[in-house]
């Protein structure tokens, strides 16, 4: 029996739908420099490694788009990338000897930034270093590369192709081209639509394509225009991301005419209505953002893709701006957005001899790692499993949790039954509101009392 909590008695006016995109919690604003700086080989020392995962960060893009707040640089000076993969070499050789002798990854991804943003011959490069430097098989596990339409190009999908890649992800964001010009994301359609054919021709198992909703000037009419021609190219995965404004973003410099309150209506209405048709055409909603046609490799689940869980398995990040995740650390190298700071800091990360201490990061107490466990279970579709939670943790979440639960965000939203915790369907719409208010007043003071940069 499924029962839901009854609604607020009152919630506040102000309140947004949209506050904040958890891709995972706690937020790299809430990370501080590590005093001492703890040796990886300690760092690592008790945790389990037979299910981890790979992440390669690739900093550079041809372009920035208006709403992108990303750690990337814009293009690269004659040299860089070959000296960030020397540096990426030397990172991977100090983590790997950190790690166990019997560590085993059991999924690994390519992100950024751009990584089709470098040639072909230095994605060789990238994915020896994921193999020889760490170990990891990438034609035997699950491997998800990020790629733009101009850099899409027929030799590099054909590396990635030959070295197993099964997942390859566009960012379309949309397929009219004023949209595109609006969000400040310089592309044509006609280089889209020809990027997607060479890529359905390399023969990757799974395509997914971002699109995003809530541009200035956007309707429905235009929404669903721009869904029936992702649709069109029957992609695997598609991912729908509301826009957001964010500091020291190109779109944070115009100005809008359009109220707060009535950009989160346009939002919300243009979300509901892309939902109804993916669902419509045979999608399933894996979380607000994500949906997987029904049949497609990943809905059906692979060998490998199965084995890794992000809310408990630890995640070994390369690069300087991926991060690392165990049980009692999140750690990285140190974060921005504005293109001077981003510049130096990539500058210092391709200068870095030793890569044997973690730099930047947030060591997490018990209790946090059950709301981490709490909020990135509750924000996917499939829910909390109350019984995976009691056997990990020894504990209720109802217990752990009871206040948050009850809160305003969460109130009428919240499906309960004897064996998990849901959100609802209109829960999952307000996602960004709901994973926020889960977050501990620590790491909420945290992040506010970061300066963006």
């Amino acid at each position: 029996m499924t029962t839901v909590l009854p609604p607020a008695a009152e919630i506040p006016a102000a309140e947004s739908p949209y506050q904040s995109y958890v891709y995972a919690y706690p937020h790299k604003t809430a990370y501080r420099p590590l005093l001492p700086r703890p040796a990886l080989r300690e760092v690592w020392a008790d945790e389990p490694q037979h299910a981890l995962s790979l992440y390669l960060h690739i900093p550079f893009c041809e372009v920035r788009c208006g709403f992108c707040n990303l750690f990337t640089r814009i293009g690269s000076p004659e040299g860089l990338t070959t000296a960030y993969l020397d540096a990426l070499d030397r990172q991977a050789a100090a983590v790997r000897e950190a790690l166990a002798e019997d560590a085993r990854f059991a999924l690994a991804a390519f992100g950024g930034g751009t990584p089709t943003y470098l040639t072909a011959g230095e994605l060789e490069r990238l994915c020896d270093i994921a193999e020889q430097r760490m170990g990891a098989d990438l034609r035997a596990v699950p491997l998800s590369v990020e790629a733009s339409p101009e850099t899409a190009t027929a030799d590099r999908l054909r590396v990635l192709a030959e070295r197993g890649t099964t997942r390859l992800s566009l960012g379309v964001q949309s397929f009219l081209d004023e949209e595109a010009r609006s969000a400040v994301r310089p592309q044509k359609r006609a280089a889209v639509e020809a990027a997607l054919g060479r890529i359905r021709e390399a023969g990757f198992p799974v395509l997914n394509i971002d699109l995003i909703y809530g541009i200035d000037g956007q309707t429905e009419a235009s929404w669903l225009r721009s869904l029936d021609a992702a649709l069109a190219w029957e992609p695997e995965e598609l991912y729908l991301y509301p826009l957001y404004v964010r500091p020291l973003t190109g779109l944070a410099r115009r100005a809008t005419e359009e109220s707060p309150a009535g950009w989160d209506d346009q939002r919300l209405r243009l979300y509901r209505a892309g939902r109804d048709h993916l669902l419509a055409h045979g999608y399933q909603q894996v979380s607000m953002r994500m949906f997987r046609r029904t049949g497609s490799p990943e809905a059906a689940g692979t060998e490998h893709s199965s084995e890794y869980s992000c809310q408990t398995d630890g995640m070994v990040g390369l690069g300087c701006g991926a991060r690392s995740y165990t049980a009692a650390l999140h750690y990285s190298f140190d974060y921005a957005v504005s293109a001077t700071d981003v510049r130096t800091i990539i500058d210092d990360y391709v200068a870095t001899a030793d890569f044997t201490r973690a730099e930047w990061g947030r060591p997490l107490a018990p209790e946090e790692s059950r709301r981490r466990h709490l909020i990135q279970s509750l924000l996917q579709a499939d829910g909390l499993d109350l019984a995976d939670y009691r056997n990990r943790f020894g504990t209720e979440a109802a217990e752990d949790f009871a206040a948050d639960l009850a809160g305003p965000a969460l109130r009428g939203r919240l499906l309960v039954s004897q064996d998990r915790l849901r959100l609802s369907p209109e829960g999952l719409a307000h996602s960004d509101a709901i994973g926020p208010a889960l977050f501990s007043d620590a790491v909420r003071a945290d992040m506010a009392s970061y300066r963006p940069r």
